[in-house]
């Protein structure tokens, strides 16, 4: 088997950048950086060793910077969809930092005390001050 001609691959190189379009280029990155952005929070039992807050969030501003670029050239749903998207990896990053530092704390804290006897309950209600409306 020969090699290719590297003239040959130079042509068909440069008849493939003709037909590309930024949008499209922009649109299969975001489509990449949101999947290793969820990978990157790290969620999943699968994911979980792969978690790299400080990636994610990279993957986050990429998307929340590309996004409103994107949205005069792509129909309205695929624009609508990338939203969601960047919505759903930033409460996913928000669980996340919420994971690591509930662990972080449960190193560190003490254990928690023993709840308060119900009996006192009502004497709670009872010390709540009344309405000003006399009622």
């Amino acid at each position: 088997m020969s090699e290719p001609d590297p003239e040959q691959l130079a042509r068909e190189l440069e008849e493939q950048l003709k037909a590309l379009r930024v949008e499209e280029v922009l649109v299969q990155s975001l489509v990449t950086v949101s999947s290793i952005g969820f990978r990157r929070v790290g969620l999943s039992a699968d994911t979980r060793e792969d978690r790299d807050l400080p990636q994610a969030q990279m993957a986050i501003d990429a998307m929340e910077a590309l996004t409103p670029v994107l949205e005069k050239f792509l129909p309205e749903q695929l624009a609508t969809d990338f939203k969601g998207s960047t919505s759903q990896l930033k409460l996913a990053f928000a669980r996340a930092v919420g994971e690591d530092g509930s662990e972080e704390q449960q190193d560190e804290a003490p254990p928690p005390e023993p709840a308060a006897p119900e009996a006192d309950a009502p004497e709670a209600d009872a010390a709540e001050p009344a309405d000003a409306s006399g009622e």
